[in-house]
């Protein structure tokens, strides 16, 4: 089993101005283990493929992680932002699985 040492993205609204609500990324360190590493290439009629990866990485969950994992949005592994696709909470773990690169806000 491979370890993981990685940041996670977080989103979280705040008001700019009256009525307006963006996107704020807060980044935090988390360690933990990567349980399934697999790559698909994903065909859609495009010239170019899309890589996508079927990660699993279990990490050791702090209480910012509980309070606000709805809120999660990318894990940084290999050096790129990938999106979350799932997340399983078996406590003191927190399952994250991965999907295609992530090309939101950071």
């Amino acid at each position: 089993m491979s370890k993981f040492y990685g940041k996670i993205g977080y989103a979280k609204q705040i008001e700019s101005a009256p009525g307006v609500w963006v996107d704020s990324i807060i980044e935090k360190s988390y360690r933990g283990d990567i349980l399934l590493d697999q790559r698909r290439w994903n065909n859609d009629d495009k010239v170019n493929d899309d890589l996508n990866i079927d990660n699993k990485i279990s990490i050791v969950a702090d209480p910012y992680m509980y309070e606000n994992f709805d809120s999660i949005k990318y894990v940084t592994l290999f050096g790129t932002k990938w999106k979350v696709k799932t997340i399983t909470i078996n406590r003191p773990r927190v399952v994250i699985y991965l999907g295609g690169v992530y090309n939101g806000k950071t």
